[in-house]
């Protein structure tokens, strides 16, 4: 195995040319381009006096540049910190000041924030801008050209990125994650997933998240495959884009699939070269799992990972026994377990919290000992996800540790419930959060978007739960609503659905 990306893509290069890389809308990326210009970014970087392990910032949509950026940063040392493209100044700001990046790489889009967040972040030296950049800052093209070229020693424990978590619980804490944590992973992936050159992977995830990094650009890069790189999902385009480029494989989350679910005209696309879907970053209802494969007589790996174990760390196999609802068996090179709240590993069939551990967990959070002391106490990487494992080996989530809900001293986890809300015909997205309470601490409280031109009632719920789950576990209040609050991955964040309704109860 490669120690290193910089090696990694060395080594496809020398054997690939020019072979396709990246599908990018009417261009085309080589292998021998992706390398040569990764070198001339790496020595621009190093000209501009920036050291190995200093920080660089990515503030970018998908595009080549993302990519481009990436592998600059893994060949010159320094290290890459992506920024999610849906957040607002304040939220960009705490990662560029917590990472102490020294340069910024954006769009225009971006650059009036930027520019506010350079004045209240002092080792932010410069902005480098793609497209048409603003007075007084860099044009991204400036990279290409180097005043000379420079070479550094890159080795596997040095640190490749700093990826932050969705902060979902509060401040995002940045997961240091090696090129060994990288390549480990990557390596994985490719072979769990079984890719070979005469794949094609269709991006439609962001490249500020791990699951785009490595599931489509790493894992292909690794298999000496083709990437098809998007803006991102458009429903309008979607099969169109799989059937044009005969793609054999994407990543995409719940949301996606409940989406492509609703589609009329999907019948009319040769989709034939579709090997498989893989589905990550949450939990799908299993409602939504059995509708697509019928649909679109396509097959879903559902998988399992966090930013903190690299990208991924179990999936249901490619060939074998595949159990619906599961996140399957751990991938090669990693271990699983479920422990108690004192660590201890309990019997099959019982609820606890998921361990991890293998090359790909991360090495600490980034300027946050206590945080890594707590998640990475006695050498596992404790999710915070709750789960359990069957007789054969297989693990399943019931929920998050901190989600879970206790009424009246009973455990209740949301997604038993919000599995049997989404069998409802009526239902198109749906959350279950804990809602405080006087008398039982916490009541059962269910937020639901309709699909289009579907209507019901809160008894109708109520009553559609209890023929289905114990009466205790049974939401004692609904809410119906336009649209759910959502990471960029497609993940519902039920803490900002708490912090809503509280706020609004208590205008």
């Amino acid at each position: 195995m490669k120690q290193t990306l910089k090696e990694l893509l060395i080594d496809r290069e020398a054997r690939l040319k020019n072979k396709t890389f990246i599908f990018w809308e009417n261009d085309e990326v080589s292998y021998s381009k992706l390398l040569d210009t990764a070198k001339r970014i790496a020595s621009s970087l190093a000209g501009k006096g920036l050291n190995q392990d200093d920080k660089v910032c990515i503030w970018l949509q998908n595009r080549p540049e993302f990519i481009y950026a990436m592998f600059g940063c893994a060949f010159s040392g320094t290290v890459l910190v992506p920024i999610n493209t849906q957040f607002k100044q304040e939220e960009a700001q705490y990662i560029i000041d917590n990472s102490e990046a020294r340069l910024l790489i954006t769009q225009p889009e971006f650059y009036e924030m930027a520019a506010r967040i350079k004045a209240n972040c002092p080792k932010l030296k410069e902005i480098v801008v793609v497209d048409q950049a603003p007075s007084g800052t860099t044009p991204f093209s400036e990279l290409y050209n180097p005043a000379k070229p420079v070479e550094r020693e890159i080795v596997e424990d040095d640190i490749a990125g700093i990826i932050y978590t969705s902060g979902t619980t509060g401040f995002p804490k940045g997961a240091v994650l090696t090129h060994k944590n990288y390549l480990t992973n990557a390596l994985q992936i490719a072979e769990a997933a079984k890719m070979t050159e005469a794949d094609r992977f269709l991006c439609i995830l962001p490249l500020f998240h791990v699951n785009g990094q490595l599931v489509t650009v790493l894992g292909p890069l690794y298999a000496g495959a083709n990437m098809i790189l998007t803006k991102g999902f458009s429903p309008k385009d979607f099969l169109a884009r799989l059937a044009c480029y005969q793609a054999t494989a994407f990543s995409g989350v719940p949301t996606v699939y409940a989406i492509l679910n609703s589609l009329p005209d999907a019948e009319q696309y040769d989709l034939s070269k579709l090997r498989f879907c893989i589905c990550g970053a949450a939990p799908m209802p299993v409602e939504v799992f059995e509708t697509f494969e019928r649909k679109y007589k396509a097959f879903i790996l559902e998988g399992y990972g966090l930013s903190e174990g690299t990208c991924a760390s179990s999936i249901n196999p490619l060939d074998g026994t595949r159990k619906i609802g599961s996140i399957g068996t751990p991938l090669k090179g990693q271990e699983m377990k479920i422990v108690d709240d004192k660590g201890q590993e309990v019997k099959s069939g019982v609820v606890g919290e998921i361990v991890v551990q293998g090359e790909n967990v991360m090495k600490e959070y980034y300027r946050n000992p206590q945080a890594t002391e707590e998640t990475l106490k006695g050498g596992w990487l404790h999710t915070g996800d709750l789960g359990y494992q069957d007789p054969d080996g297989y693990f399943f989530i019931v929920g998050r540790k901190k989600e879970m809900i206790i009424r009246g001293g009973e455990n209740i986890y949301p997604k038993e419930i919000e599995e049997v809300l989404y069998k409802h015909p009526g239902v198109l997205d749906a959350a279950v959060v804990g809602l405080p309470d006087k008398v039982w601490g916490e009541e059962v409280g269910a937020f639901i978007v309709p699909k289009p031109g579907q209507t019901m009632t809160e008894p109708e719920i109520i009553e559609y739960c209890k023929e289905r789950i114990a009466k205790y576990k049974c939401p004692r209040q609904v809410f119906f609503r336009d649209t759910l609050p959502k990471t960029a991955t497609g993940k519902i964040q039920k803490r900002k659905i708490l912090d809503q309704f509280l706020e609004g109860k208590n205008k």
